[in-house]
């Protein structure tokens, strides 16, 4: 605080110098203005005022550097004077929801250039900032934008939000619903109503939102506008009339949603002169400023230099700076009741744990004038892989790219564990297969991270005796059968819900049986399309169930699922054992009915990868001390008879005799040697 002083050491006003700075000690709890002043007067009551020039420079210089460290002075920009001029009731708060690649962050990129956000013809999917949303062509995280559209003569200030389309992001949706007010509901007019449409729609109407229906892609060759507006119809209740035929691509009929959504979509309520209520919709880390907490304001106003404290954690806080996407970061004076926008904190929040999504803000002060709002519930993991780095000296370069990508997705559980087979790693849990998949493409292209990903896995709950149970999450802590202390063991349900085309229900039904599923309900909602409901496995989903329902359906086959709780199993352990030791990276809980068949293919498969040895090597698969398929190596072997020629068989006998036993001795004595090339070929896709 005191650093901007140090310029004046180098005047001779040195006995000034050491008597202000004494002052301000003593005043360094007071506001800097305050400060300040009485320096100055203290100066001018000095002795030494043929030194005031000195004395000038140094307030001069302390005042200045009391400002650097509260932040710039923010001038208002013509932008934020035209938001300033709109009132709440102009405000529109929304978000475009729908199934994986129906065209949401194409619709967002022509509603950004009809508003003048973006240039035309720039860079598309502005608002998926991730590589890898980019190459695979969906949206991982959920991103907003602020537009202004004048309509009818009068500004309207709009709030847009991108949402992830994939179930394994539906949290990502969620927590879009809670900071609007309605919500485009896109339908693809070739494919129709999908599994994630009926999920998407189905949330959205639990929380009240307007919804307001958008048929895309009407200039494909094979789009059927009529039957995906009977689809809405049929399966909503939607009005048809009221929905907006648009080809995102093309940007035909585009400029009629921002009108659709200005008369249909409700204005948020709230009152800018109210104390603060916040909502931490949010956050992302940044290397030099820490977390950044994208937030609503319900009630009041927030600006650079506010205190405020968290319902959550109890912490206090001093805002550095506030502002908007548009579409990238805009700082502002001030967010008021209403809005959607950014903050972060000086000095920085440094633990992105400590921005709890959910979370209610208020100024320290107003804790007790203000109620925290409803917040979400956290994402459970439901799927869990063990990590490990191909080489083991790289085992600190991958755990700073988790720690980095960690950041900014709080919804992945890490925890270390140790594996004889492949050394140091860790058990990671992800919301679905796909968050996994793309957890992984980005430490491979973000950071270059060579590694090593096991089968998924999923939670498992065990019941005692004692009326104790515990979660499984690592198939090597699952008890053995011989265990007496177990009662029962479950493993995790969900409820599936698949669309397809009617000519492929039986074949997805012979699939959904084969997978252990239990049919719950087949609703014909077209004449085409046909919702299948099924209770599976949480095991069988992640073991590639979604590519066995694409490829038996020619892709037409559309997927959702959600947690149904716990169901008892006949379920065990499934161990690879080599020269009867267990290898402890490749344990696996399975149904008992699929023992034999994924033993076989266990020791098959690892047999391939494995090289042959001076003494035999037997690979083993187990499920406690039953042995349900072996393969056998056959060890190198020098031809001892190969200087016998016409030898008595005694003699021969003898010598392999004795070959048999070196063998033997060797295999005893001997440790196996796998090469760590054979586990990640093992366990490669």
């Amino acid at each position: 605080m005191l650093s901007g002083f140090s310029g004046a050491g180098t005047t001779r006003a040195r006995g000034v110098q050491v008597v202000v700075v004494v002052v301000l000690i003593g005043l360094r709890n007071l506001p800097l203005a305050e400060i300040a002043h009485r320096s100055w007067q203290l100066y001018k009551q000095s002795p030494t005022t043929h030194h005031l020039d000195a004395a000038r420079h140094a307030v001069q210089s302390f005042h200045s550097s009391a400002r650097r460290n509260a932040g710039p002075l923010k001038v208002q920009s013509e932008l934020e004077k035209r938001i300033a001029a709109i009132p709440i009731e102009r405000f529109r708060n929304f978000c475009i929801v729908a199934h994986v690649d129906h065209g949401k962050s194409t619709l967002s990129d022509r509603l950004l250039e009809i508003t003048g956000t973006i240039q035309p013809g720039g860079n598309k999917q502005i608002l998926d900032k991730l590589d890898v949303e980019r190459e695979r062509g969906i949206t991982v995280k959920a991103q907003t934008c602020t537009m202004i559209y004048n309509y009818k003569g009068e500004d309207y200030l709009l709030h847009l939000v991108d949402t992830p389309g994939h179930v394994d992001f539906r949290a990502e949706v969620s927590r879009s619903y809670a900071s609007c007010g309605g919500a485009l509901l896109l339908v693809d007019a070739s494919q129709g109503v999908q599994a994630q449409t009926v999920a998407n729609f189905y949330l959205a109407f639990s929380q009240n939102l307007h919804l307001i229906p958008v048929i895309n892609k009407i200039d494909l060759p094979s789009a059927d506008p009529q039957m995906a507006l009977e689809a809405i119809e049929n399966a909503f209740e939607l009005d048809p009339d009221k929905a907006v035929l648009v080809s995102a691509k093309t940007g035909v009929n585009v400029e009629a949603l921002l009108p659709a959504v200005v008369q249909q979509i409700p204005a948020p309520v709230g009152d800018h002169t109210k104390p603060l209520q916040l909502l931490l919709v949010d956050s992302w880390y940044d290397n030099y400023r820490g977390v950044i907490l994208l937030v609503r304001i319900f009630e009041g106003q927030v600006k650079a230099g506010d205190h405020i404290r968290s319902f959550a954690t109890g912490i206090k806080y001093i805002v550095g700076e506030v502002g908007i996407m548009y579409p990238d970061e805009k700082a502002q004076t001030v967010l008021r009741a209403g809005q959607l926008g950014y903050i972060h904190f000086n000095p920085g929040m440094k633990r992105s744990s400590e921005a709890k999504v959910g979370d209610t803000y208020t100024t320290i002060g107003s804790e007790k004038l203000v109620q925290p709002l409803p917040g979400f519930e956290e994402p459970k993991a439901m799927v869990f892989v063990a990590a490990y780095p191909v080489d083991q000296s790289l085992y600190e370069h991958l755990e700073d790219s988790i720690e980095q990508i960690m950041l900014n997705d709080r919804s992945v559980t890490v925890q270390k564990e140790n594996s004889e087979a492949l050394g140091g790693g860790w058990r990671l849990g992800f919301l679905g297969t796909l968050h996994c998949s793309v957890f992984e493409d980005r430490l491979r292209q973000e950071h270059g991270a060579s590694i090593i990903i096991t089968p998924p896995t999923v939670p498992f709950n065990v019941i005692y005796k004692d009326g104790t149970s515990t979660i499984i999450r690592n198939p090597n802590e699952f008890p053995d059968p011989s265990d007496f202390k177990v009662v029962e063991v479950q493993e995790p349900y969900v409820e599936v819900t698949i669309t397809l085309p009617d000519e492929y229900v039986g074949r997805i039904m012979e699939l959904c049986q084969s997978n252990r599923g239990d049919h719950k309900e087949t609703i014909f909602f077209t004449a085409a399309q046909v919702i299948l409901k099924y209770y599976l496995p949480l095991a069988n989903l992640v073991d590639d169930f979604f590519g066995k329902l694409k490829g038996a359906t020619k892709g037409y086959a559309t997927l959702d699922y959600e947690d149904a709780g716990f169901r008892r199993a006949s379920i065990g352990k499934l161990q690879l054992l080599v020269n009867k030791v267990p290898v402890d990276a490749v344990a696996r809980v399975v149904h008992t009915s699929q023992f034999e068949r994924v033993g076989k293919e266990w020791v098959q498969k690892f047999r391939e990868h494995v090289d042959r040895q001076n003494f035999e090597i037997v690979i083993q698969a187990a499920v406690g001390k039953k042995i349900v398929a072996r393969e056998t190596i056959k060890p190198f072997r020098k031809d001892v008879l190969a200087k016998l020629h016409a030898s008595d068989v005694s003699r021969r006998r003898k010598l392999l005799e004795k070959q048999k036993a070196g063998k033997k001795r060797m295999r005893a004595v001997g440790n196996v040697i796998i090469d760590q090339s054979a586990f990640q070929k093992f366990l490669a896709k």
